[in-house]
């Protein structure tokens, strides 16, 4: 048996709004601008939340899914996407080495990265992705710093993903001839115009991601494949491309031994062409699933994500080589250099340059929406990434459960990085590849782990190696580009300062959905339902009824109980004070001749709170709870609580308490001596 305390919560509250009334110096007109303001930003925000088409998005419950490859549209906005800038960045990190370096950011692709999610894929079947995988693989607070911190690293891919995408298409716009001529030169400003305008399309809505993706990933990929292969037919008919880059290669690189050191060294920067990986498994729930049950629609989305990651794998692989391939050899050096017309754009220079300013406008849009969109995909990420987790440790504030409050912080965030980067696409590649660098050396980790938990020791072996060469390529992308870590460290310290903030704030509520009582613990609260109970709460670890004897003599000189009284006593214990909200299940125990109600919970104030006001409805008087004060600093005391669910009890029980119950004479009655 048990109730529901969500419904109490509510009635409090509207007994507690409808009883405050508005002062009379608001009138109506700012009354009612005030309501919907708040109506518009928090309560219609769950059109947004949750139900976004989007990286992170959930399907709604009546929707079946689309298949794989249209999802992996959605998913390849930003992975593809990198074609836009990829090519130019390679180029200009490697020089004459772009080809043989962007081999082997195919051969990491193909057999690291891609195994890896694989996996994740199989043991994060619910899109939840890697950082999951950790938090089940980790326990208590250890799991949720590991999260903070990996949701710093995400939430800086994502937001750079917004900012460097925007500013390629700005850089793409400006390139254009046809552009009108007061544009010239306005590149912060095009660059702000776009997020600008990604932050009111989701302010309103944004619907139907997927079919736009679907018609944007095959404009793109067409005009790219245009691209590529009349580039790779002009080195055909003219062998002499081939010949000068391949001569020059072997003058200024003529040691192979240094060309492959120098080739590693390099590999670091060119690293961000692996992004979308993740995205690619958090897209999960928007796949059809088909089967007859759970366990089989379950298989089948497995699968099917398997086929999006290796698809998109391949595909991507392919373009990246020849792009590379085509760029570095029918493109001279110089252009890829800042000003040069190649920088940041080299298939757009080629197509310009082989079929004119027509079809060049064509492929300039055709990557100008994309990378848009690409923005899009990571706000959407963004939206559907923060509330999943922090709410759930008590670690955001309330309005982070809806979505326009944090569009407008995410958007006010990508205006002042792209200022203080000046819309530079090179210089925000290296917090770009940080952030995807990370995220996956975290899901090399997990899923290490996972095979080690599992009992693979071929898989252990395999894994740690992947996870060798993406901790170097991390820590010599960080040494390289240092301004990386320098913004996720901005973006972890915010989060882990506001998570700790909201979790100190939120550490009053009442923290418990639901109570639930087994037989004994009923028939001990039911027997005399004429008179309150009065709990003696009590350490649960001394059982002797001796202990319990000693208590309860104590707290009848202290209080004067009655020897006629209903007196009970009460043990909480502290499983896991990491979490925030719980259910409360309590069982009845007898020692000798004394009554003990028995729980477990993460915080001991809140669940006596929540047990209390549970017995005052199950009863209809109002129990009296005996504490103790606690000893020691109440700063110790205080931080104890946050973090470990206990110390000062009693004046948090009572706190918990007078926030929940706002009549005093409805209110259990907290004792101390």
């Amino acid at each position: 048996m048990g109730s529901t305390l969500k419904n109490k919560q509510r009635s409090i509250a509207q007994r507690t709004h409808n009883s405050d009334p508005e002062p009379e110096a608001t009138s109506t007109i700012t009354q009612k601008v005030r309501h919907i303001s708040r109506t518009w930003l928090l309560d219609n925000g769950q059109e947004l939340k949750g139900n976004l088409q989007g990286p992170h998005g959930r399907k709604r419950p009546q929707h079946e899914g689309h298949s794989w490859w249209k999802v992996m549209c959605l998913s390849g906005v930003d992975y593809f996407s990198t074609l836009g800038y990829q090519p130019a960045i390679a180029a200009l990190a490697a020089g004459l080495l772009s080809p043989l370096v962007t081999i082997l950011l195919v051969f990491v692709t193909l057999f690291g990265a891609l195994p890896i999610y694989r996996r994740v894929a199989a043991e994060s079947s619910n899109g939840a992705g890697s950082i999951v995988m950790l938090e089940r693989l980790l326990s208590r607070w250890n799991a949720k710093i590991v999260v903070l911190i990996l949701l710093g690293f995400t939430t800086t891919d994502f937001m750079i993903t917004m900012t460097l995408s925007a500013a390629d298409a700005a850089e793409h716009v400006e390139a254009n001839p046809y552009v009108p001529s007061f544009l010239s030169g306005q590149h912060i400003l095009i660059t702000l115009f776009f997020l600008g305008l990604l932050g009111a399309v989701f302010l309103r809505g944004f619907k139907e991601a997927i079919g736009i993706a679907v018609g944007l990933v095959v404009f793109f990929l067409s005009v790219n494949v245009v691209v590529i292969v009349g580039s790779m037919i002009r080195i055909f008919e003219h062998p002499d491309y081939l010949n000068n880059w391949s001569d020059a290669l072997l003058r200024s690189h003529s040691n192979p031994w240094l060309a492959f050191g120098l080739i590693a060294l390099v590999f670091p920067k060119i690293a961000l062409g692996m992004s979308g990986f993740e995205t690619g498994v958090v897209v999960m729930p928007q796949i059809k699933a088909e089967g007859k049950n759970t366990a089989e629609q379950t298989k089948h989305r497995v699968i099917a994500t398997r086929k999006l990651l290796t698809t998109a794998a391949i595909t991507m692989s392919t373009l990246l080589i020849t792009s590379s391939f085509v760029t570095t050899l029918l493109i001279p050096q110089a252009e890829f250099q800042e000003g040069g017309h190649a920088n940041g754009r080299a298939l757009a220079y080629l197509a310009h340059e082989m079929y004119g300013e027509g079809f060049g406008t064509i492929y300039d849009i055709a990557t100008i929406l994309i990378l848009w969109f690409a923005g899009a995909s990571a706000m959407s990420g963004l939206l559907n990434l923060v509330p999943r987790y922090l709410p759930r440790y008590g670690m955001a504030p309330e309005w982070a459960r809806a979505s326009r409050p944090l569009v407008i912080v995410f958007t006010i965030t990508a205006f002042i990085i792209t200022i203080i980067y000046k819309a530079d696409v090179n210089a925000q590649g290296g917090a770009y590849a940080t952030g995807v660098l990370v995220l996956m050396t975290s899901a090399a980790v997990a899923v290490t782990l996972s095979a080690r938990r599992h009992r693979e020791p071929y898989s252990v072996i395999f894994y740690s190696l992947i996870t060798l060469i993406f901790v170097y390529t991390t820590v010599a992308n960080i040494i390289e580009r240092p301004e990386g870590i320098r913004i996720a460290s901005t973006f972890i310290l915010a989060i882990v300062l506001v998570s700790l903030v909201s979790r100190a704030m939120r550490s009053y509520e009442l923290r418990i959905d639901h109570v639930k009582f087994d037989k004994k613990a009923l028939e001990f609260i039911l027997e005399k339902t004429d008179e309150p109970i009065h709990l003696i709460a009590h350490r649960p670890d001394n059982f002797n009824l001796a202990d319990y004897l000693e208590k309860r003599e104590r707290e009848e000189w202290g209080h004067h109980i009655g020897r006629d009284k209903n007196v009970l006593f009460m043990e909480i214990a502290v499983m896991d004070p990491s979490q925030f909200k719980s259910e409360l299940t309590v069982h009845g125990v007898e020692v000798g001749d004394q009554r003990i109600l028995c729980a477990s919970g993460a915080s001991i104030p809140n669940n006596i709170a929540a047990l209390t006001l549970e017995i005052r409805d199950m009863t209809g008087n109002v129990p009296h709870v005996y504490l103790d004060w606690a000893a020691g600093s109440p700063m110790k005391n205080y931080l104890a609580f946050i973090f470990f669910g206990q110390g000062q009890v009693a004046s948090t029980t009572h706190e918990v308490l007078r926030r929940a119950e706002k009549q005093i004479m409805r209110r259990p009655v907290v004792h101390v001596s």
